[in-house]
């Protein structure tokens, strides 16, 4: 028999903000609720839970006997709850102020909701960064859990990683456990016994020995045939009869009775880092395959024997480098940080209750799933990022309410907000809040619709992905899955190897495009077009006039198309009280024999494509001639008109034009991989008016244009409320 050891085991259950129900219901049914039972069932199994603060408000308003059960487990000491940041949000992407208002928002939350003292902290994602650890014993937090990976870095040796560490920042300590990362892997795709034998190894090699798994609860049911292994297959009752046959020298503890009982095996000074395939996966598909290659061969040469643990890769801030549409919601996410935090300072007197719906909404918009990519969906789900815009534009709303702001209104500012070193115009009222980057080809990058709390920017540009090799290689040659090696990748959709295509400008609204002029609808939409002119990318000017119902912000470049010069001025126009962008559109110093191709792109995005109520239309003169569901490519002729509905939304977008236009409409979509496997993800619906300009008399072209939005669930409110009227006056 081994030496007595301590077996650390924690779960991490977590779905993020803007889950589908349906997703939240099935993980419960398939994982979380099962995984209980068998704790239920063998009450000599002691683990740490973390259940992230969107899941345990789901089950609190789904399935409020879950956490009763939970509570009554904590009570007898079978489990210890185990905290953290509220919404699951990356604390290395924070400000200090709201890392620590997470913290304790979440502690509060579970020590009233389940009778439980909270000691310790799930950290999302293990992305650590040293300055972290000030906030995190501000916040009332004794340890936490990172990867073994973090240790490995520092230079410490494997057999130094059989027990707990103090970290110090700022003169605060904390005590830090390493997830063992060969645990990670073994539980549960390995066979049972294989995880009784290290920790038979682990304790051989010195008394007191502790180990630690901590990992994602949905490996136990949610990932792909996991439910049938683990439950159906029997192989979590063999885990745990085994664990319970070997308890006179394996002792299960929780990590709070760890740090009371024994000593730290010392302080050390974890570098910024997260788990091992985070740092790969933050990388540039070419980069990230070159880290991969470099660990392999560090492995495997006798030469580099124990140097892999120092190939680290990339920083996880740099998704925001990878995915620009990461950088723009940590950005917009900041302005409302910022804004509640001023509110928070001020003496002006604000109304609490909105104040405080206004914070949770920001900590919601947060959670980090949205931000980032690699084996899950992440950024490349577009209800995900939905939702963090949601809460993000419902905190500004409730900051207005807070602050009193009513009726109409409009306003205009120009700040930095993306951190690029260039200002950026936000342009706003009380229906509409749009944001313009004059230096990125002074293009729309954020549109919102304050009563539907949606932004119809919120897209994703199609960009290569290290995986996209596998993908091309087709199912038969794809390789392993993401989620374990020993199984083939999945692909969910056939052809996918023939839907790859990339993008060469961003896929946002007021992207001015020259092409040439027998360019065809579908090069477009493949993303294969040449742009002859510099608008696309080049840097505008922005002036903004003001009087006080109207803003119109103008922008202008001096710029070329086939090396012919050329001014292009565009003036976006909002007034109090509307719901409607006017766009005005100037070519100036055009010479006589000028004949190109214009086409100005517009976006929209979260108006999913093959889903009943959502399609193009054209008003006639009596009714809307449909013209198919979102997901069609259109190529119509002297079009004045052109509309989308999203039924689900309530969103009646539509754009008029002062002059005939040429039209093309396609759906973008990307190829991405989660856990389950490889598919194909509606992001947005692009819509392209084109024009072959040529000039008038003076050497200029002109065209306007009127983007409208429509809540439909508004005004069908304002008829059913006329409509009662009229019946009550009968």
């Amino acid at each position: 028999m081994p030496p007595p050891i301590r077996f650390v085991f924690v779960l991490h259950d977590h779905q993020p903000v803007g889950n589908f129900d349906g997703v939240f219901e099935a993980a419960y049914r398939d994982s979380y609720l099962p995984m209980l039972e068998a704790l239920e069932r063998h009450p000599t199994i002691r683990i740490g839970l973390h259940t992230s603060g969107s899941l345990a408000e789901w089950f609190d308003a789904n399935h409020p006997s879950y956490l009763d059960r939970l509570a009554r487990l904590a009570a007898v000491g079978q489990i210890e709850i185990i905290g953290g940041a509220f919404y699951e949000p990356v604390l290395a992407m924070l400000p200090s102020r709201d890392r620590i208002g997470q913290i304790r928002r979440y502690t509060h939350w579970l020590e009233n909701r389940l009778s439980t003292k909270v000691s310790g902290m799930w950290v999302a994602e293990r992305v650590w960064d040293p300055g972290m650890t000030r906030d995190l014993a501000a916040a009332g937090m004794q340890w936490t859990i990172l990867d073994d990976f973090h240790f490995k870095a520092t230079g410490i040796e494997e057999s130094q990683l059989d027990g707990y560490w103090l970290t110090e920042g700022d003169g605060s300590l904390i005590a830090v456990f390493p997830v063992s990362e060969h645990l990670r892997y073994v539980i549960p795709f390995g066979a049972p016994q294989a995880t009784i034998d290290h920790l038979g190894m682990i304790a051989s090699r010195r008394s007191g020995a502790c180990a630690v798994f901590g990992d994602d609860g949905e490996k136990f049911g949610v990932w792909p045939e996991t439910h049938r292994a683990v439950f159906e297959e029997g192989w979590l009752e063999t885990f745990f009869g085994l664990l319970e046959a070997n308890r006179d020298w394996i002792q299960m503890s929780l990590p709070s009775e760890v740090v009371r009982d024994q000593p730290p095996l010392g302080t050390l000074w974890l570098p910024e880092c997260s788990y091992r395939e985070m740092t790969q996966w933050v990388l540039p598909p070419a980069e990230s395959a070159a880290c991969a290659l470099a660990r392999k061969i560090a492995d495997s040469d006798p030469r580099l024997a124990g140097t892999s643990k120092f190939v680290r890769g990339g920083s996880w801030r740099n998704f925001r480098l990878r995915y620009p549409e990461a950088n723009e919601m940590y950005a917009r996410m900041m302005v409302v940080s910022d804004r509640l935090e001023l509110l928070r300072r001020s003496e002006e007197e604000v109304e609490p209750e909105a104040f405080e719906e206004a914070v949770a909404s920001l900590y919601r918009a947060q959670c980090n799933c949205a931000y980032w990519h690699g084996a899950f969906g992440g950024i490349y789900l577009p209800h995900l990022r939905n939702a963090i815009y949601r809460e993000l534009i419902r905190a500004d709303a409730a900051a207005d309410a807070a602050t009193g702001r009513t009726g109409t209104w409009i306003d205009a500012t120009t700040s930095d907000f993306d951190f690029d070193g260039r200002p950026e115009v936000r342009l706003f009222n009380e229906s509409l809040d749009v944001w313009i980057a004059p230096a990125r080809g002074g293009l729309l990058y954020e549109l919102d619709m304050r009563s539907t709390s949606h932004n119809l920017l919120a897209t994703l540009d199609r960009r290569p992905e290290a995986y996209h090799a596998q993908v091309l290689a087709g199912p038969g040659g794809a390789g392993g899955s993401v989620v374990d090696e020993s199984q083939p990748a999945r692909f969910k959709q056939e052809g996918l190897e023939h839907r790859i295509r990339y993008d060469a400008s961003r896929r946002k609204s007021l992207v001015d495009h020259f092409w040439d002029l027998d360019t065809h609808a579908s090069t477009v939409a493949d993303g294969l077009a040449t742009e002859r002119g510099d608008f696309a990318h080049g840097a505008y000017e922005a002036k903004v006039r003001r009087n006080p119902e109207r803003i119109q912000v103008v922008l202008s470049r001096e710029g070329n198309v086939w090396g012919i010069p050329l001014r292009l001025s565009k003036a976006i126009t909002l007034e109090a009280g509307s719901s409607i962008l006017e766009i005005a559109y100037r070519l100036e110093g055009l010479p006589h024999d000028f004949r190109q191709h214009l086409a100005i792109e517009f976006s929209f995005a979260g108006m999913p494509s093959r889903a009943e109520g959502r399609f193009f239309y054209q008003a006639g003169d009596t009714e809307r001639r449909n013209l198919g569901e979102l997901g069609s490519s259109l190529d119509l002729c002297d079009v004045v008109q052109i509309g989308l509905i999203d039924g689900w939304l309530g969103i009646d977008a539509s754009l008029a034009f002062s002059r005939p236009t040429g039209l093309w409409a396609f759906p973008i979509e990307s190829v991405s991989q989660s856990e389950g496997g490889f598919e194909l993800v509606h992001q947005s619906v692009s819509v392209m008016p084109h024009w072959v300009v040529e000039p008038e008399s003076d050497g200029s072209w002109n065209v306007n244009m009127r983007l409208s939005l429509v809540d439909m669930s508004a005004t069908h409110r304002v008829r059913s409320a006329t409509a009662q009227s009229i019946a009550s006056q009968k």
